[in-house]
Order: structure tokens, then C-alpha cells, then sequence
């Protein structure tokens, strides 16, 4: 293979959330992370943009946003959200770029016209070392025909398997000896502050360690092959999770716990073992792509209708150990949640700064939905029997499910986000500040969601031209419903319905 070609691995676990000795957890072996860590960049404050395995598996691929993208929620079964057929995707892209590329295991987004791998061996397998010889077969073939390459590898572990309630796959099948489970005690397990400190909490946890450390392994087995086919040099090899931890108060929620993630960056010939301290988004990982394969100054498909990609390549900032100032690196991420089963309907957006996070709560009126597998869960089920009130880690389990329309927090005296600012005098001018932050970017990204009288500025723009104003308040007030006096919104200028992101 030419020396020349810019190879791309992506590796993507599944529900892993920061659970690595490299992110400080120091009773979980993960020595593969570690290495992968020691050999590259370990980003610190990287954050996906939502906590759903489909949604945010597609904003890295196409480099926007769920409700920009389409993929509201998860590609499965009845579920079945699927990405828009306009929108260009990392596959899509290489793909015209002269590039091989493939997925192996977890696909999990669509549909496979919007995703056109050329390779597609979709699996659940826990096998990891399965896993690790496909990717050396296609980094042989890839090799042989002298193509550059993009490979996508999506592990099924450490998610829950869909069987059993308190189950991660380390019973389903023999995995060989190349795969080994540890002796994982109930007494050695870190029970994280979003969670409460249960005897059921505690041996579900002893299950998800197992499967986080046979995903280590995988990780191994994959950097192994790339190395043994002399491939290191010419590959960057990036590695994330597509949201945070399979338990309620994380995965499908915008609080830290869900979105906060590993990212880990090995790029030929840079300087090793970096911490980066810059805050970097899931949407900023197809431009770094596209940046590394020399590829920056491809926008689009040809007669392309995709919207413009929201991210920027963290290429030029791979290196740095500094906090960069904010000329020169934003110190925000935007996050757009609206699905996850087809039944868990609870659209959020938010805005994460280093310091504060501001959430908009659209559908606040309704309670919080849980997703299947965490509802049905031994953990969950040992929480919501405790003696009242029942604790969710630092939440009270009423303040879980009920939420109000904003909530505003400072993460630095406030990390587990349960203090809510927003109703206090001091931090008005900040609520403000924020707010109106997220709906300026709900504007420019023509948000569905961007609700004002309780109804969709963006679909009823089509209506302004005949007059219709709405007020700027958020909600719909019942006892107050008049027009009258009120102040009107200025986000009555996205027209959604002509603009055809309806259609």
C-alpha cells in the first residue's frame, strides 16, 4: 500500500460513558484503552450531541445534528427513524473520494442509501476476536488492491443484551481463549454519584465491567492487526462511545452523565500521550475526517441538498495541551435529543459551556420517559423500592421524571446538575443569555423544534407573510392565552414548509 494513503479506523462502543482506567477509573482493566491513550491524544471534555445509540451514531457520520439529520431516535425495528435521503454521510463521502470503506458489527442508522458502505458485515456478535479478523481482512484487501481506507467498527459491547434485565452478553456464547472475562467482585466496583449505591446497582455493575473489559480486548485485537499489517503509520485511528451508560439518569438524558464521553485520537507521527483540555462535539468528527484525508475542501456530494456540516475540524488542535482561547477554539457544545424508542418522546436542547449547562425542556409537561431496558432493570427496580424518597444518585427520582421547561446549572459547585439556577434572581440575565443562545442556533439549524406560544416558529413561518405573529413566551398560557400587549418573537423567519425540511 502506498506510503501516500490517509487511513481512517473509527472504533464506536456501545453505551460505555468514561469507564476506563484512562479517564480515571481505577478499579476497571481497560490496559488496551490505556495503550491506545498512552500511543495518542485523550480528549478530556469531548460531548456527543445526544445520549441515543442511533441519533448519535449519525451526527458523527454526517456531522449534524439529530434534528437536522432526521434520525430522531433509534433505527430499529417499529422504531425505525431513519436519516433524511438528502443528507451526505461520512460512507457516502469517502466513497466518492476514491476511498474503500466498511463497517463491521453494529450498524444501527439509515437507511443504507444515505449510508452506502461498500463493505457492510452488520453483526451483534460479542466476539470480538470475530470482529478483529474482519477488519484484518478488509485491511488485507484494502492492501492488495492499494485503496486507501475508512472502517467503521461498531462493538455491541458493553450494552445491555436484550434478553435478560440485569444482562450484558458475558453468558450468551463461548468466545474462545483469545477472550477472557474477569473475575469481576461486587466489592471492587465504583459506583458512579449519578447512581445510587445498591446492592443491585453494584452487581449490575460487576456484569457491565465484564463487558467493558471484553471490549478492551477487542480494541487490542484491532490495534493489533494494524500494526501487524504495518498499517499504524498511515492510519489515524479514532475511538468514542455513542453515548453514556446503559442506566437510568445517563443514557437518553442530556445531563452530563450521558453525553460527556471518551474520545481517544492516535494521528502517525504526533507527539503521544496528550491530554487535551478543549471541549470538542460528536458533529466535530466527519470534518477531522474529511481534514485528514486531505478531503477539507469537500463540502458536499455533487448537486448535494445536505445542509452545511455545524463541526470544525479538531485536526489543528490535536496537539495542544493548553486550553485554547475562545477566538480561536469555542468553549461551548450544542445538544439536540428528541427520541429514543419510538415512545420515549422528550425533546431537549442544550448548551454546555466549560462552567454552566442550560437546558430547554420543550415537552416538560410530559413526564420523562423511560427507555425499556432501564425501566425493566434489577438496578432500577432496587432504587425505586428503596424507603422513601427515593434517590436516583444525587436526584430525587420525583425530580427525574418531572422537569421543568428550563434548567440552568453550574457545573463547577454543581457537577451531578441538581441544583436548578433557573427560577433564582441572581442568574436571570444568564437564563436569558443562554436561551436565547439555543434558539439563535435553532434558528440557523431550522429546528422543528424551536417552540415559542407553545407551537413550532419554523412550521408556522409559512403563515407570517399573512400576518401571523407569535408570542415570544415559551409556553402556551391557558389562563392567559391573549395576544393583545405581548411581546411577539423575532424567530418568525425560518420557514420550514418552503424551505421543503418538511417535505
Amino acid at each position: 500500500m502506498s506510503s501516500q494513503h490517509k487511513n481512517i479506523v473509527l472504533l464506536i462502543a456501545d453505551d460505555l460513558g468514561q469507564y476506563a482506567g484512562c479517564y480515571g477509573n481505577r478499579s476497571i482493566q481497560t490496559p488496551n484503552l490505556d495503550r491506545l491513550a498512552a500511543a495518542g491524544t485523550r480528549f478530556d471534555m469531548a460531548f456527543a450531541s445526544t445520549a441515543s445509540c442511533s441519533g448519535s451514531r449519525s451526527t458523527i457520520y454526517t456531522g449534524l445534528h439529530t434534528h437536522e439529520n432526521g434520525q430522531y431516535g433509534l433505527n430499529w425495528f417499529k422504531t425505525h427513524f431513519q436519516t433524511f435521503g438528502h443528507v451526505d454521510s461520512a460512507p457516502k463521502l469517502f466513497n466518492q473520494a476514491g476511498y474503500r470503506t466498511g463497517i463491521v458489527g453494529k450498524v444501527h442508522v439509515g437507511s443504507e442509501e444515505v449510508y452506502p458502505w461498500q463493505i457492510r458485515e452488520e453483526s451483534g456478535t460479542r466476539d470480538v476476536a470475530w470482529v478483529a479478523e474482519r477488519c484484518e481482512a478488509f485491511f488485507d484487501k484494502a492492501k492488495a488492491d492499494d485503496m486507501p481506507f475508512f472502517l467503521t467498527v461498531g462493538y455491541i459491547d458493553p450494552h445491555r443484551d436484550v434478553a435478560t434485565r440485569g444482562g450484558f452478553g458475558n453468558h450468551e456464547e463461548q468466545y474462545g481463549q483469545r477472550i477472557t472475562i474477569p473475575n469481576v467482585k461486587v466489592e471492587d466496583v465504583e459506583v458512579p454519584r449519578f447512581l445510587t449505591n445498591l446492592r443491585e446497582t453494584r452487581e449490575e455493575l460487576v456484569e457491565y465491567y465484564k463487558a467493558i473489559n471484553r471490549l478492551d480486548t477487542g480494541i487490542g485485537l484491532a490495534y493489533d492487526a494494524l500494526e501487524r499489517q504495518d498499517l499504524l503509520d498511515s492510519t489515524l485511528l479514532i475511538f468514542t462511545s455513542d453515548n453514556g451508560p446503559p442506566f437510568i439518569n445517563s443514557k437518553t438524558t442530556l445531563y452530563d452523565a450521558g453525553i460527556h464521553l471518551p474520545l481517544i485520537v492516535r494521528q502517525p507521527n504526533a507527539k503521544p500521550g496528550l491530554v487535551n483540555p478543549n471541549m470538542v462535539s460528536f458533529v466535530d468528527i466527519l470534518p477531522t475526517l474529511l481534514d485528514w484525508a486531505g478531503l477539507d475542501s469537500m463540502l458536499k456530494t455533487p448537486d448535494s441538498k445536505s445542509p452545511p456540516r455545524r463541526g470544525r475540524s479538531f485536526l489543528p488542535i490535536l496537539q495542544s495541551e493548553e486550553l485554547l482561547d475562545e477566538s480561536k477554539w469555542p468553549h461551548h457544545v450544542f445538544g439536540s435529543h428528541t427520541f429514543h424508542e419510538v415512545q420515549n418522546y422528550w425533546p431537549t436542547r442544550i448548551l454546555r459551556t466549560r462552567r454552566y449547562k442550560y437546558h430547554r425542556n420543550i415537552a416538560w409537561r410530559l413526564d420523562f420517559p423511560f427507555a425499556a431496558d432501564l425501566y425493566a432493570s434489577v438496578a432500577f427496580e432496587g432504587m425505586r423500592n428503596m424507603t422513601p424518597p427515593v434517590m436516583i444518585g444525587q436526584r430525587s427520582l420525583k425530580d427525574y421524571i418531572f422537569r421543568p421547561s428550563e434548567e440552568l446549572y453550574d457545573l463547577e459547585i454543581d457537577p451531578d446538575e441538581v441544583r436548578n439556577l433557573a427560577g433564582e434572581e441572581k442568574y436571570q440575565g444568564l437564563l436569558l443569555q443562554f436561551r436565547e443562545s439555543v434558539s439563535e442556533w435553532q434558528r440557523v439549524t431550522k429546528d422543528l423544534w424551536l417552540y415559542r406560544d407553545g407551537q413550532s416558529v419554523t412550521v408556522n413561518a409559512r403563515y407570517a407573510k399573512d400576518g401571523l405573529q407569535i408570542p415570544d413566551r415559551l409556553d402556551f398560557d391557558v389562563d392567559n392565552p391573549g395576544t393583545k400587549g405581548v411581546q411577539m418573537t423575532k424567530y418568525l423567519d425560518v420557514d420550514g414548509y418552503s424551505d421543503g425540511i418538511m417535505r
